[in-house]
């Protein structure tokens, strides 16, 4: 007789956390938990693949427990699930580090960069203490970002009003095609990686680790920082609640992160785990 495991419809999942996992006061339901729980528990990869850096990430990975692989920084780095250790990871150089916060500047901009437990960031404003907020990590004023920057990064984030951002995309797509990979999770943010990195190569390098086909995984997200993960993936799922632009280049649609739709839609994918 066919196992459980081997006759489930896919092998892995991969799932943004912020829009998508969790819900609008950055918490993670216990009926969402005990979705995954019971997923891991038959053998499939749980795979979380957040903008967030691993220090803001650690406290949902350690919540939900069991998982495989954890992507941060939008694909920069990929870490062990059970122990955080740093499997894979991508960096500009420094030059292009300044020259991205150079860009920055010139659009009178906040920014920041990453470390650690702390991001480092541009000038005192509401930017800099609501992010702090949802991240969980410190902040530490540098001033001149662009002077601070001398050693490789793995991401820069930038932040202002949305209409804003949608033409500082255009421009720094432009600007840095093929040295840098330029996205959007929320409306406010523009996010600079290296170029390997995106959540679509990620989810490839973590499929490869797993021993899987990257169309064995099963992947939900919310925004264009997510889209190279859910086109990458067997079936790509856009939230109900992410960008309207998305929707015609994703395989399905769930329900909001507000409805638990990631984990209302895997117990019905996965139904024989759940009868």
């Amino acid at each position: 007789m066919e196992s459980i495991k081997s006759a489930l419809p896919f092998r892995a999942v991969a799932f943004d956390l912020d829009d998508t996992m969790l819900r609008d006061d950055l918490t993670i339901s216990d009926f969402s938990l005990n979705v995954l729980r019971r997923l891991a528990g038959q053998g499939v990869a749980i795979v979380p693949a957040s903008g967030r850096a691993q220090m803001s990430m650690q406290p949902f990975v350690d919540q939900i427990g069991d998982v495989a692989l954890f992507i941060c920084c939008n694909g920069a780095e990929i870490r062990d699930g059970k122990t955080s250790e740093l499997l894979h990871a991508e960096l500009f150089p420094a030059e292009l580090g300044r020259e991205i916060a150079a860009f920055g500047k010139r659009h009178h901009c906040y920014a920041q960069t990453y470390a650690g437990p702390h991001f480092y960031y541009n000038e005192e404003s509401e930017w800099a203490r609501r992010y702090a907020k949802a991240s969980m990590l410190t902040g530490v004023l540098v001033g001149d970002l662009e002077a601070f920057i001398q050693e490789p990064r793995n991401k820069v984030l930038m932040m202002d009003a949305p209409e804003k951002i949608a033409e500082m995309l255009r421009e720094a797509q432009d600007l840095f095609r093929g040295r840098a990979s330029v996205t959007c999770s929320k409306p406010w943010f523009l996010e600079f990686n290296p170029p390997g990195a995106t959540k679509g190569l990620a989810l490839e390098w973590s499929a490869a680790r797993l021993g899987i086909s990257p169309k064995e995984f099963i992947a939900f997200g919310d925004s264009l920082n997510d889209l190279s993960m859910l086109q990458a993936a067997g079936r790509g799922v856009l939230m109900r609640n992410g960008r309207e632009d998305l929707r015609s280049l994703c395989d399905d649609i769930c329900g909001t992160n507000q409805e638990d739709g990631v984990a209302a839609y895997l117990a019905d994918c996965f139904g024989e785990v759940f009868a």
